[in-house]
């Protein structure tokens, strides 16, 4: 069993209904963010699921320089708090330096630390010192079991709502591959886990200027992963991934998930009581 952190009015870890962080992949324009935001609290209404709302202000780390990065720190939060304001929906999103941490602590509900910065001490101490939920995505390049040194500099600030999320081991050039023997191994931390199925299926720089991915083995994977168990799923939506302006290959269509998540919360509904 898991700790159990609050977020907005529902509980992530312990014996609570499996969690969905979900949204595009970066802020791109209001009307995509707003349908999207719609369109999944519906769905998760309809099948149960907590929800808490995601998208990136900045992709500080894109293939190329010409990437489309996002709106930046301080439209993009204004655009999220909206977000929160007209759904009612928790909302976080990534920080990349110690300076973005207290204006984003004003304004996210959860703050995350993406994988590359997972071992960044500094900017690990500013996210717990803010005394808000943190989600820390393990880095590509560690161990499952590495993640409790990262666990041990957040606790230190006293702040324990933390949780990991893990999002594939990098595998040889331009892939990544998700070993299931991780989710038991962080979960034994005691602390929540969350897969982040889209991004375990990025082909990282795989076409040249840009990342692929392959989308169609979101489903199987994220059965997979709450057969195995995690206190929660992390899933990048879009109404129409192909146009999307960042990780479109291996994000979900907006219309397809509530099919996806259906048939997931099946299989954890069969598996939840087993320990």
């Amino acid at each position: 069993m898991t700790r159990e952190i609050a977020i907005g009015k529902s509980t992530l870890g312990g014996s609570n209904p499996l969690f969905l962080i979900a949204g595009p992949c970066v802020l791109e324009n209001e009307e995509i963010l707003f349908q999207t935001a719609d369109g999944l609290q519906r769905i998760c209404n309809t099948l149960g699921f907590p929800l808490l709302f995601k998208s990136s202000y900045d992709k500080a780390n894109r293939t190329s320089v010409s990437s489309f990065r996002g709106p930046g720190i301080e439209k993009g939060l204004k655009m999220l708090s909206e977000v929160r304001s007209r759904f009612g929906i928790p909302i976080i999103s990534d920080v990349h330096s110690v300076e973005e941490v207290r204006a984003a602590a004003k304004v996210l509900d959860v703050i995350q630390i993406p994988a590359f910065l997972c071992r960044q001490t500094d900017l690990i101490l500013a996210a717990a010192n803010t005394g808000k939920p943190v989600n820390i995505k393990k880095g590509q390049f560690l161990a499952p079991w590495d993640i409790r040194n990262i666990i041990e500099k957040f606790i230190a600030t006293g702040n324990h709502n933390v949780f990991i999320t893990e999002r594939g081991t990098s595998f040889g050039y331009n892939n990544l591959v998700v070993d299931f023997r991780a989710f038991p191994v962080i979960r034994s931390s005691g602390y929540p886990v969350i897969f982040d199925v889209t991004h375990s299926l990025q082909l990282p720089g795989g076409m040249g200027t840009s990342s692929g991915g392959q989308r169609e083995f979101a489903e199987p994977l994220a059965r997979a992963a709450v057969a195995v168990g995690v206190d929660g799923l992390f899933l990048e939506v879009h109404p129409d991934p192909d146009k999307a302006l960042c990780d479109g290959p291996n994000m979900i269509r907006l219309d397809d998930l509530e099919e996806m998540l259906s048939h997931i919360k099946t299989i954890h509904d069969a598996v939840k009581n087993i320990s």
